[in-house]
């Protein structure tokens, strides 16, 4: 019977342990359960939906390939942009020549006339002896040879050069952390995202610290400026009407848990991977934590996730209540098993991103052996109690 008894009591203590024993985060099998549901089968109205991915080659590669490709691909932004074409606004230089001293536009001292002119907002402006000429949407070559057709049989033998002067149209803004914020004019052969960046200043802060975001109407994307000239394939042609921000953001993330610091971590000037951050944190305690539980929260680009999970879960995760943050972001929750032999080669391949939270889970036989020491504690002292009574009876007899 007193067998029986202890095999409860040991069963209870596993099972009601988690309850009872105070613990520094969720166990495994807990981030586990909750990942995928909805708040209705939790059973919580304020919980937030999220989806648990395994940190492997394939989860690794696709993440580590999409951060290098921010707004080359991911945004359609990486293509050179097309002849540059006068816009309203635009002030430009219409030179016209004649073969003769008699013409519309000679003199006695020369054969040629310069008119200035403003493209206007409805896309015209007036040339003598032509009346208006629609500018806007035309190359300078196209609207030479327009002037030129519409100078035939007026003028002597006529031809035209036209210059731009100032390209009002073609301009992008350029803010936050640059020694000179400004709207940076186009040239006809087109700017990179350095180059305007550098017609704004520089950077004021330091490249690994400092985000690039570029809004193109309803898109945008944001990319480290290290990033951006590490490499090239990011550094995008901008556009027309580009908005191009720079924000100093010192890059951090959180190491919490089972590890043998919990602190908040700076990157410096490199980038990390999850075992290289995890190094930085002095590692896991050996006796505390659950090989199987290493996390990484954080909130994933949407394209990302979508690919992941595959569109139909992606889908269905929505639908359960997942949101996207401010940015578009969904929340996911990476885990990594270093139980796997191969594990700490995957790791070094998996990017850590600004503001992760990385999370190391402790075992259960944690919470056991606190649990035992709990209950334990006030059983030793009645032992204690105990002795001391009988002792006490001993010496009275």
């Amino acid at each position: 019977m007193k067998c029986i008894l202890v095999a409860l009591f040991l069963v209870s203590a596993l099972t009601s342990c988690q309850d009872v024993v105070p613990g520094a985060g969720p166990l495994t099998d807990a981030i586990l359960s909750d990942a995928g549901k909805s708040p209705e089968e939790l059973h919580r109205n304020d919980a937030t939906v999220y989806e648990v991915v395994d940190v492997d080659n394939r989860s690794a590669s696709l993440i580590s390939a999409y951060s290098k490709t921010t707004l080359s691909k991911r945004l359609g932004m990486g293509g050179r942009p097309e002849s540059a074409t006068v816009g309203i606004g635009d002030r430009l230089v219409v030179s016209i020549f004649e073969a003769g001293a008699d013409g519309l536009f000679s003199t006695s001292k020369s054969k040629a006339a310069k008119i200035s002119v403003v493209v206007q907002p409805d896309g015209k402006a007036a040339i003598p002896y032509v009346g208006e000429v629609r500018f806007a949407g035309l190359t300078l070559e196209q609207a030479r040879r327009a002037i030129v057709e519409a100078l035939k049989g007026k003028a002597v033998e006529p031809d035209v050069i036209v210059t731009s002067l100032d390209t009002a149209s073609r301009n992008v803004t350029v803010t936050g952390a640059v020694n000179a914020a400004s709207v940076v004019p186009l040239s006809l052969a087109g700017e990179k995202l350095t180059d305007v960046i550098t017609k704004a200043g520089g950077v004021r802060g330091e490249t690994y610290d400092t985000f690039v975001t570029v809004t193109r109407g309803n898109k945008s994307g944001t990319v480290l400026m290290s990033a951006l000239i590490d490499n090239p394939t990011e550094n995008i042609w901008v556009q027309s009407g580009d908005e191009i921000t720079l924000v100093r953001d010192p890059r951090q993330f959180t190491v919490l848990g089972a590890v043998k610091s919990n602190k908040r971590q700076a990157f410096g000037s490199r980038d990390l991977s999850l075992i290289e951050a995890l190094g930085m944190s002095r590692g896991g305690n050996d006796l505390a934590t659950d090989a199987e539980g290493v996390f990484v929260f954080r909130y994933e680009e949407a394209e990302i996730a979508a690919s992941l999970l595959g569109r139909s879960r992606y889908e269905a995760m929505l639908k359960k209540g997942m949101r996207p943050d401010s940015h578009g972001r969904v929340p996911l929750v990476y885990r990594l098993d270093m139980s796997r032999p191969d594990s700490l080669l995957v790791g070094q391949t998996f990017p850590v991103n600004n503001r992760d939270i990385i999370y190391v889970s402790r075992h259960l036989t944690t919470d056991i052996s606190k649990f035992f020491g709990i209950v334990g504690q006030p059983l030793r002292v009645a032992n204690t109690g105990a002795i001391a009574m009988h002792r006490a009876a001993d010496l009275g007899n």
